[in-house]
């Protein structure tokens, strides 16, 4: 098999696709040559060639909505992302249940819904089709201030395993472990310009990630290059985070 990435001929679904991480990965998908629709529980103006549709994908029956009107254009579905997630900033002990619920639900939920509206179609094609999970380092470590989200990543991380084995040969399961990334709204998240370069400071390769290099690690998991590639949690984080007492062992103080 050529060593080329092609995508032509694949109907795409990212969901929460046309801004931050999800815009990345959309354009890079395009850019292989897949035709792709965005969704998002409000109108959005996705990258140039490709499609928005309006969809929550915490809703069952609004997800059901959303795969079945593709299929019905397209006649076909062979790649999800499920990008769509976040949490702001809340203390365990003080945020409410309704709170937690609607993080899960989210962060994980969402995916899971979407993933099995999905199956149900490629399950059903010659081609099968790929489903790649958008995690979270949040989910391998502690994550203080958000911790039903890293709780749901790693929730998300375990049923990426799960449905791998469930689904295949017919469909390819895999998640991507996400670590910082720069987006328009990196330096209003972080307190500024010079924050952020001291966070950079601390990740091995030196920098937060650009969105367009998550968008490639996606584009090769829906590719025919990963065609035995299912299960995996592959690590896009640029070498990890610093343990903190090593960042004090070095600078000889706390971190700023």
């Amino acid at each position: 098999m050529p060593l080329n990435l092609d995508l032509t001929g694949r109907i795409a679904l990212v969901t929460g696709g046309a801004k931050g991480i999800g815009r990345g990965i959309t354009e890079v998908l395009l850019e292989a040559g897949a035709t792709v629709i965005t969704c998002g529980r409000s109108d959005a103006t996705p990258p140039a060639g490709a499609s928005h549709r309006l969809c929550d994908v915490r809703d069952a029956e609004s997800v059901a909505a959303l795969v079945t009107g593709i299929v019905e254009e397209f006649g076909q579905l062979d790649v999800v992302v499920n990008n769509a997630g976040g949490a702001p900033y809340a203390l365990a002990a003080e945020a409410s249940p309704r709170f937690h619920d609607k993080i899960i639900g989210l962060n994980l939920m969402s995916a899971l819904l979407v993933s099995q509206a999905a199956n149900r179609v490629m399950q059903d094609q010659s081609s099968g089709g790929s489903i790649i999970n958008i995690s979270s380092v949040s989910a391998l470590r502690p994550s203080p201030g958000t911790a039903a989200y890293g709780a749901a990543k790693a929730g998300l991380d375990a049923l990426t395993t799960s449905l791998a084995q469930e689904w295949g040969p017919k469909v390819r399961v895999n998640a991507i472990d996400v670590g910082l990334v720069r987006t328009p709204d990196t330096a209003d998240h972080y307190g500024g310009d010079a924050t952020v370069a001291t966070i950079e400071r601390t990740i091995p390769l030196g920098r937060m990630a650009d969105v367009a290099e998550i968008g490639r690690v996606a584009a090769f998991l829906a590719s025919d290059l990963a065609s035995y590639v299912s299960g995996a949690h592959v690590a896009c984080h640029g070498g990890g985070e610093q343990p903190v007492f090593l960042y004090i062992a070095q600078n000889q103080g706390e971190p700023t």
